[in-house]
Protein backbone atom coordinates (compact mmCIF):
# COMPACT_ATOMS: atom_id res chain seq x y z
CA UNK A 1 0.00 0.00 0.00
CA UNK A 2 1.35 3.25 -0.82
CA UNK A 3 2.06 5.69 1.96
CA UNK A 4 0.08 9.13 1.50
CA UNK A 5 1.84 12.13 0.42
CA UNK A 6 -1.07 14.96 1.75
CA UNK A 7 -3.50 14.95 4.82
CA UNK A 8 -6.15 17.27 4.24
CA UNK A 9 -8.40 18.35 7.50
CA UNK A 10 -11.62 19.43 7.55
CA UNK A 11 -13.20 21.44 10.21
CA UNK A 12 -16.95 20.88 9.46
CA UNK A 13 -19.33 23.47 9.99
CA UNK A 14 -23.04 23.32 9.32
CA UNK A 15 -23.04 26.29 6.62
CA UNK A 16 -19.50 26.02 6.03
CA UNK A 17 -16.10 23.56 6.33
CA UNK A 18 -12.69 24.39 6.10
CA UNK A 19 -9.84 22.71 4.66
CA UNK A 20 -6.39 22.40 5.49
CA UNK A 21 -3.83 19.98 3.26
CA UNK A 22 -0.37 19.67 4.52
CA UNK A 23 2.33 17.20 3.07
CA UNK A 24 5.09 15.03 4.61
CA UNK A 25 6.61 17.27 6.06
CA UNK A 26 3.52 19.40 7.69
CA UNK A 27 3.70 22.09 5.34
CA UNK A 28 0.39 23.69 4.50
CA UNK A 29 -0.16 23.24 0.46
CA UNK A 30 -3.93 24.34 0.63
CA UNK A 31 -6.19 26.61 3.20
CA UNK A 32 -9.21 27.03 1.88
CA UNK A 33 -13.12 27.48 3.40
CA UNK A 34 -16.02 26.16 1.55
CA UNK A 35 -20.03 26.03 1.60
CA UNK A 36 -21.45 22.97 2.39
CA UNK A 37 -22.75 22.91 -1.28
CA UNK A 38 -22.24 19.54 -3.32
CA UNK A 39 -20.59 21.89 -6.11
CA UNK A 40 -17.94 23.61 -3.94
CA UNK A 41 -17.14 20.32 -2.26
CA UNK A 42 -16.30 18.75 -5.09
CA UNK A 43 -14.29 21.54 -6.50
CA UNK A 44 -12.25 21.20 -3.06
CA UNK A 45 -12.00 17.35 -3.76
CA UNK A 46 -10.42 17.72 -7.19
CA UNK A 47 -8.28 20.46 -6.17
CA UNK A 48 -7.02 18.47 -3.43
CA UNK A 49 -6.54 15.07 -5.74
CA UNK A 50 -4.67 17.52 -8.66
CA UNK A 51 -2.19 18.41 -5.91
CA UNK A 52 -1.58 15.40 -4.65
CA UNK A 53 -0.65 14.07 -8.70
CA UNK A 54 -1.80 11.14 -8.77
CA UNK A 55 -0.93 9.80 -4.83
CA UNK A 56 -3.16 8.88 -1.99
CA UNK A 57 -4.39 11.64 0.08
CA UNK A 58 -5.83 11.07 3.87
CA UNK A 59 -8.58 12.61 4.74
CA UNK A 60 -9.59 13.47 8.21
CA UNK A 61 -12.74 15.25 9.72
CA UNK A 62 -14.25 16.16 12.71
CA UNK A 63 -18.23 15.14 12.59
CA UNK A 64 -19.19 11.41 11.53
CA UNK A 65 -22.51 13.12 11.02
CA UNK A 66 -24.94 16.32 10.45
CA UNK A 67 -22.87 19.04 8.75
CA UNK A 68 -20.48 16.81 7.36
CA UNK A 69 -22.77 14.25 6.10
CA UNK A 70 -22.96 15.41 2.83
CA UNK A 71 -18.96 15.78 2.21
CA UNK A 72 -18.11 11.90 3.96
CA UNK A 73 -20.71 10.90 1.23
CA UNK A 74 -18.93 12.55 -1.77
CA UNK A 75 -15.36 11.42 -0.59
CA UNK A 76 -16.79 7.72 -0.43
CA UNK A 77 -18.31 7.99 -3.63
CA UNK A 78 -14.75 9.33 -4.92
CA UNK A 79 -12.94 6.32 -3.42
CA UNK A 80 -11.07 8.46 -0.46
CA UNK A 81 -10.16 7.39 2.72
CA UNK A 82 -11.42 9.24 5.23
CA UNK A 83 -10.38 9.38 9.05
CA UNK A 84 -12.75 10.46 11.71
CA UNK A 85 -11.43 12.47 14.60
CA UNK A 86 -13.28 13.46 17.47
CA UNK A 87 -14.22 17.14 18.07
CA UNK A 88 -12.39 16.78 22.06
CA UNK A 89 -9.29 15.17 20.20
CA UNK A 90 -8.77 18.14 18.33
CA UNK A 91 -9.66 20.54 21.24
CA UNK A 92 -7.29 18.74 23.39
CA UNK A 93 -4.31 18.39 20.78
CA UNK A 94 -4.74 21.86 19.63
CA UNK A 95 -3.13 22.96 23.55
CA UNK A 96 0.14 21.74 22.31
CA UNK A 97 0.20 23.68 18.72
CA UNK A 98 1.98 27.39 18.99
CA UNK A 99 -0.59 30.28 19.75
CA UNK A 100 -3.29 30.43 22.12
CA UNK A 101 -6.58 31.55 19.90
CA UNK A 102 -8.95 29.43 18.25
CA UNK A 103 -9.94 29.25 14.49
CA UNK A 104 -11.11 27.01 12.27
CA UNK A 105 -7.89 26.88 9.96
CA UNK A 106 -5.94 26.36 12.87
CA UNK A 107 -8.45 23.53 14.03
CA UNK A 108 -8.27 22.12 10.38
CA UNK A 109 -4.59 21.76 10.39
CA UNK A 110 -4.46 20.55 13.59
CA UNK A 111 -6.98 17.91 12.31
CA UNK A 112 -4.44 17.22 9.27
CA UNK A 113 -1.29 17.03 11.51
CA UNK A 114 -2.87 14.68 13.68
CA UNK A 115 -4.25 12.21 10.88
CA UNK A 116 -0.10 12.46 9.86
CA UNK A 117 1.53 11.53 12.66
CA UNK A 118 -1.31 9.21 14.88
CA UNK A 119 -1.96 5.26 13.57
CA UNK A 120 -4.31 5.09 15.87
CA UNK A 121 -7.50 6.60 13.73
CA UNK A 122 -9.60 4.23 11.96
CA UNK A 123 -10.60 4.75 8.88
CA UNK A 124 -14.60 5.62 8.35
CA UNK A 125 -16.82 2.76 7.11
CA UNK A 126 -20.68 2.90 6.23
CA UNK A 127 -22.64 0.98 7.43
CA UNK A 128 -24.65 -0.78 5.36
CA UNK A 129 -28.58 0.25 4.23
CA UNK A 130 -30.12 -1.16 6.68
CA UNK A 131 -28.18 0.00 9.15
CA UNK A 132 -28.54 3.71 8.28
CA UNK A 133 -32.43 3.73 8.51
CA UNK A 134 -32.03 2.10 12.04
CA UNK A 135 -30.23 4.93 13.05
CA UNK A 136 -32.56 7.16 12.17
CA UNK A 137 -35.59 4.83 13.02
CA UNK A 138 -33.91 4.50 16.64
CA UNK A 139 -32.84 7.94 17.10
CA UNK A 140 -36.26 9.29 16.47
CA UNK A 141 -37.45 6.79 19.15
CA UNK A 142 -35.31 8.01 21.55
CA UNK A 143 -36.60 11.57 21.33
CA UNK A 144 -40.08 9.98 21.15
CA UNK A 145 -39.61 8.59 24.31
CA UNK A 146 -37.53 11.56 25.62
CA UNK A 147 -40.81 13.63 24.99
CA UNK A 148 -42.59 11.29 26.53
CA UNK A 149 -40.99 11.36 30.31
CA UNK A 150 -41.03 15.30 29.78
CA UNK A 151 -44.62 15.36 29.05
CA UNK A 152 -45.37 13.16 31.96
CA UNK A 153 -42.98 14.76 34.33
CA UNK A 154 -44.68 18.35 33.53
CA UNK A 155 -48.19 16.51 33.78
CA UNK A 156 -47.66 14.86 37.37
CA UNK A 157 -46.44 18.29 38.48
CA UNK A 158 -49.25 20.02 36.99
CA UNK A 159 -52.18 18.03 38.99
CA UNK A 160 -49.65 18.12 41.96
CA UNK A 161 -50.55 22.08 42.49
CA UNK A 162 -54.12 21.18 42.57
CA UNK A 163 -55.01 17.60 42.77
CA UNK A 164 -52.31 15.63 44.72
CA UNK A 165 -54.23 12.91 45.78
CA UNK A 166 -55.34 12.17 42.02
CA UNK A 167 -51.99 12.43 41.38
CA UNK A 168 -50.42 9.70 43.26
CA UNK A 169 -53.69 7.70 42.66
CA UNK A 170 -51.69 6.18 39.51
CA UNK A 171 -48.27 5.39 37.99
CA UNK A 172 -48.87 7.80 34.37
CA UNK A 173 -46.02 5.96 33.08
CA UNK A 174 -47.75 2.16 32.54
CA UNK A 175 -51.15 2.99 32.75
CA UNK A 176 -52.99 3.92 29.78
CA UNK A 177 -56.37 3.83 31.79
CA UNK A 178 -55.34 6.90 33.95
CA UNK A 179 -54.35 8.98 30.55
CA UNK A 180 -57.69 8.44 28.86
CA UNK A 181 -59.41 9.54 32.42
CA UNK A 182 -57.70 12.75 32.94
CA UNK A 183 -58.92 13.53 28.72
CA UNK A 184 -62.51 13.65 30.29
CA UNK A 185 -61.78 14.22 34.06
CA UNK A 186 -59.11 15.78 36.08
CA UNK A 187 -60.64 17.96 38.93
CA UNK A 188 -62.11 16.30 42.14
CA UNK A 189 -65.41 18.46 41.54
CA UNK A 190 -65.66 16.75 37.77
CA UNK A 191 -65.52 13.18 39.35
CA UNK A 192 -67.45 13.50 41.74
CA UNK A 193 -70.35 14.74 39.86
CA UNK A 194 -69.99 11.90 37.38
CA UNK A 195 -69.81 9.22 40.26
CA UNK A 196 -68.67 5.92 40.28
CA UNK A 197 -71.34 4.20 38.12
CA UNK A 198 -71.38 6.16 35.60
CA UNK A 199 -67.64 7.02 35.54
CA UNK A 200 -67.21 3.20 35.12
CA UNK A 201 -69.47 3.50 32.09
CA UNK A 202 -67.81 6.42 30.34
CA UNK A 203 -64.42 4.41 30.70
CA UNK A 204 -65.86 1.04 29.58
CA UNK A 205 -66.89 3.04 26.68
CA UNK A 206 -63.65 3.82 25.45
CA UNK A 207 -62.27 0.59 26.19
CA UNK A 208 -60.22 0.93 29.22
CA UNK A 209 -59.52 -2.30 31.02
CA UNK A 210 -60.63 -2.72 34.82
CA UNK A 211 -62.31 0.23 34.40
CA UNK A 212 -64.19 -0.21 37.49
CA UNK A 213 -61.52 -0.25 39.29
CA UNK A 214 -59.99 2.83 37.41
CA UNK A 215 -62.79 4.73 38.19
CA UNK A 216 -63.63 3.95 41.92
CA UNK A 217 -59.55 4.88 42.41
CA UNK A 218 -60.18 8.01 40.84
CA UNK A 219 -63.42 9.27 42.52
CA UNK A 220 -62.07 7.48 46.22
CA UNK A 221 -59.35 10.40 45.32
CA UNK A 222 -61.77 13.28 44.53
CA UNK A 223 -63.36 12.55 47.77
CA UNK A 224 -60.49 13.11 49.42
CA UNK A 225 -60.42 16.48 48.63
CA UNK A 226 -63.08 19.27 48.31
CA UNK A 227 -60.88 22.08 48.36
CA UNK A 228 -60.84 24.00 45.38
CA UNK A 229 -57.37 25.27 44.70
CA UNK A 230 -56.40 29.18 43.19
CA UNK A 231 -56.08 27.96 39.46
CA UNK A 232 -57.97 24.71 39.20
CA UNK A 233 -59.69 24.82 36.48
CA UNK A 234 -56.63 26.43 33.49
CA UNK A 235 -54.54 23.86 34.97
CA UNK A 236 -56.96 20.98 34.41
CA UNK A 237 -57.13 21.97 30.55
CA UNK A 238 -53.46 21.57 30.81
CA UNK A 239 -53.24 18.47 32.46
CA UNK A 240 -56.54 17.27 29.69
CA UNK A 241 -54.15 18.41 27.20
CA UNK A 242 -51.29 16.64 28.30
CA UNK A 243 -52.57 13.69 28.89
CA UNK A 244 -53.93 13.65 24.80
CA UNK A 245 -50.00 14.30 24.44
CA UNK A 246 -48.65 11.48 25.88
CA UNK A 247 -51.21 9.14 24.15
CA UNK A 248 -50.62 10.89 20.85
CA UNK A 249 -46.99 9.84 21.76
CA UNK A 250 -47.39 6.59 22.90
CA UNK A 251 -49.03 6.05 19.11
CA UNK A 252 -45.99 6.82 17.14
CA UNK A 253 -43.76 4.91 19.48
CA UNK A 254 -46.18 1.85 18.66
CA UNK A 255 -45.71 2.92 14.56
CA UNK A 256 -41.79 3.66 14.98
CA UNK A 257 -41.32 -0.06 16.54
CA UNK A 258 -43.10 -1.34 13.68
CA UNK A 259 -40.96 0.16 11.79
CA UNK A 260 -37.80 -1.13 13.27
CA UNK A 261 -38.93 -4.31 14.05
CA UNK A 262 -39.72 -4.61 9.63
CA UNK A 263 -36.69 -3.15 8.58
CA UNK A 264 -34.40 -5.06 11.34
CA UNK A 265 -35.96 -8.01 10.43
CA UNK A 266 -34.73 -8.12 6.75
CA UNK A 267 -30.95 -7.66 8.44
CA UNK A 268 -28.62 -11.06 7.34
CA UNK A 269 -27.88 -11.46 11.44
CA UNK A 270 -31.46 -10.68 12.71
CA UNK A 271 -32.12 -14.21 14.02
CA UNK A 272 -28.96 -14.73 16.06
CA UNK A 273 -29.44 -11.45 17.29
CA UNK A 274 -32.90 -11.98 18.43
CA UNK A 275 -31.68 -15.53 20.12
CA UNK A 276 -30.08 -14.25 22.22
CA UNK A 277 -32.14 -13.87 25.86
CA UNK A 278 -33.10 -9.68 27.13
CA UNK A 279 -32.67 -9.23 23.19
CA UNK A 280 -35.44 -7.64 21.33
CA UNK A 281 -36.24 -6.53 18.03
CA UNK A 282 -36.06 -2.37 19.79
CA UNK A 283 -32.70 -3.14 21.35
CA UNK A 284 -31.39 -5.94 18.61
CA UNK A 285 -31.87 -2.73 16.13
CA UNK A 286 -29.79 -0.28 18.37
CA UNK A 287 -27.24 -2.51 18.32
CA UNK A 288 -26.77 -2.87 13.88
CA UNK A 289 -27.29 0.74 14.20
CA UNK A 290 -24.68 1.83 16.16
CA UNK A 291 -21.99 -0.72 15.29
CA UNK A 292 -22.74 -0.97 11.15
CA UNK A 293 -24.01 -4.72 11.38
CA UNK A 294 -20.06 -5.79 10.42
CA UNK A 295 -17.97 -7.15 13.20
CA UNK A 296 -15.13 -6.81 10.53
CA UNK A 297 -15.06 -3.43 11.43
CA UNK A 298 -13.92 -4.03 14.60
CA UNK A 299 -11.62 -6.75 14.72
CA UNK A 300 -12.45 -8.68 17.97
CA UNK A 301 -14.51 -8.67 20.60
CA UNK A 302 -12.33 -7.03 23.02
CA UNK A 303 -12.18 -3.46 20.68
CA UNK A 304 -16.29 -3.90 20.68
CA UNK A 305 -16.01 -4.05 24.34
CA UNK A 306 -14.31 -1.16 24.20
CA UNK A 307 -16.13 1.04 22.48
CA UNK A 308 -19.58 0.05 24.17
CA UNK A 309 -17.79 1.23 27.31
CA UNK A 310 -17.49 -2.07 28.90
CA UNK A 311 -13.60 -2.43 28.86
CA UNK A 312 -12.29 -0.69 31.96
CA UNK A 313 -8.97 0.78 31.34
CA UNK A 314 -6.19 1.43 33.76
CA UNK A 315 -6.04 4.71 36.01
CA UNK A 316 -2.92 3.84 37.68
CA UNK A 317 -0.23 6.22 39.19
CA UNK A 318 2.77 6.48 41.73
CA UNK A 319 1.91 3.35 44.29
CA UNK A 320 -1.14 3.24 43.19
CA UNK A 321 -2.08 0.44 40.64
CA UNK A 322 -4.67 -1.80 39.79
CA UNK A 323 -7.48 1.04 39.83
CA UNK A 324 -9.40 0.28 36.71
CA UNK A 325 -12.32 2.89 35.41
CA UNK A 326 -14.71 3.87 32.21
CA UNK A 327 -13.32 5.08 29.23
CA UNK A 328 -14.39 8.62 28.79
CA UNK A 329 -14.94 8.05 25.02
CA UNK A 330 -17.46 5.13 24.16
CA UNK A 331 -20.50 4.44 22.68
CA UNK A 332 -23.62 5.17 25.52
CA UNK A 333 -26.62 3.34 23.37
CA UNK A 334 -24.20 0.55 22.66
CA UNK A 335 -23.47 0.37 26.40
CA UNK A 336 -27.49 0.70 27.17
CA UNK A 337 -28.10 -2.44 24.89
CA UNK A 338 -26.01 -4.38 26.64
CA UNK A 339 -26.63 -2.89 30.40
CA UNK A 340 -30.88 -3.16 29.56
CA UNK A 341 -30.39 -7.18 28.12
CA UNK A 342 -28.11 -8.40 30.49
CA UNK A 343 -30.73 -6.92 33.50
CA UNK A 344 -33.67 -8.81 31.69
CA UNK A 345 -31.46 -11.88 30.79
CA UNK A 346 -30.32 -12.13 34.66
CA UNK A 347 -34.02 -12.82 35.30
CA UNK A 348 -35.26 -15.13 32.74
CA UNK A 349 -32.23 -17.12 30.96
CA UNK A 350 -30.91 -19.40 33.43
CA UNK A 351 -27.26 -19.72 32.05
CA UNK A 352 -27.35 -15.72 32.57
CA UNK A 353 -28.54 -16.11 36.05
CA UNK A 354 -26.34 -18.65 36.99
CA UNK A 355 -23.32 -16.35 35.92
CA UNK A 356 -24.79 -13.01 37.75
CA UNK A 357 -25.38 -15.29 40.95
CA UNK A 358 -21.97 -16.43 40.63
CA UNK A 359 -21.00 -12.53 40.57
CA UNK A 360 -22.65 -11.65 43.16
CA UNK A 361 -21.60 -14.91 45.40
CA UNK A 362 -18.06 -12.85 44.64
CA UNK A 363 -18.72 -10.20 46.68
CA UNK A 364 -20.00 -7.97 43.98
CA UNK A 365 -22.72 -5.40 43.62
CA UNK A 366 -25.95 -5.64 41.53
CA UNK A 367 -24.28 -3.01 38.98
CA UNK A 368 -21.19 -4.68 38.97
CA UNK A 369 -22.47 -8.22 38.46
CA UNK A 370 -24.65 -6.97 35.42
CA UNK A 371 -21.87 -5.32 33.98
CA UNK A 372 -20.11 -8.22 34.39
CA UNK A 373 -22.74 -10.47 32.14
CA UNK A 374 -22.85 -7.72 29.98
CA UNK A 375 -19.17 -8.57 28.90
CA UNK A 376 -19.73 -11.61 28.95
CA UNK A 377 -22.59 -11.45 26.51
CA UNK A 378 -21.07 -9.19 24.24
CA UNK A 379 -18.14 -12.31 23.31
CA UNK A 380 -21.24 -14.78 23.37
CA UNK A 381 -22.93 -12.38 20.25
CA UNK A 382 -19.75 -11.50 18.96
CA UNK A 383 -18.95 -15.85 18.44
CA UNK A 384 -22.63 -16.45 17.42
CA UNK A 385 -22.28 -13.22 14.88
CA UNK A 386 -19.18 -14.72 13.50
CA UNK A 387 -20.06 -18.43 13.26
CA UNK A 388 -23.92 -17.74 11.93
CA UNK A 389 -25.47 -19.76 14.62
CA UNK A 390 -28.43 -18.77 16.96
CA UNK A 391 -28.31 -18.91 20.74
CA UNK A 392 -29.02 -21.96 22.82
CA UNK A 393 -30.19 -21.61 25.96
CA UNK A 394 -28.44 -24.83 28.17
CA UNK A 395 -29.91 -25.11 31.67
CA UNK A 396 -26.42 -25.13 34.38
CA UNK A 397 -25.39 -28.13 36.02
CA UNK A 398 -26.74 -29.04 39.10
CA UNK A 399 -24.09 -28.67 42.03
CA UNK A 400 -23.06 -31.67 42.97
CA UNK A 401 -24.32 -33.24 46.20
CA UNK A 402 -21.72 -35.40 48.10
CA UNK A 403 -22.27 -37.79 51.33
Amino acid sequence: MAVPELWAGTDAGKAEHHCVVIDSDGQRKLSRRVANDETALLNLIGDVLALSEGEPVTWAIDLNAGGAALMIALLAGNGQQVLYIPGRTVHHASGSYRGDGKTDAKDAFVIADQARMRRDLQPMRHGDDIALDLRILTSRRLDLAADRTRGINRLRAQMLEYFPALERAFDYSTSKASLVLLTGYQSPAALRRIGKNRLAEWLKNRKVRNYKLVAATAVEAAEAQHTAVAGEKLAATMVAKLAREVMALDEEIAETDVLIEGRFREHPHAEVILSMPGIGPVLAAEFIAHTGGDMSVFGSPDRLAGVAGLAPVPRDSGRISGNMRRPRRYCRRLLRVFYMSAQVAARCCPTSKAFYDRKRAEGKNHRQAVIALARRRLNVLWALIRDGRVFEITAPPSPVVLG
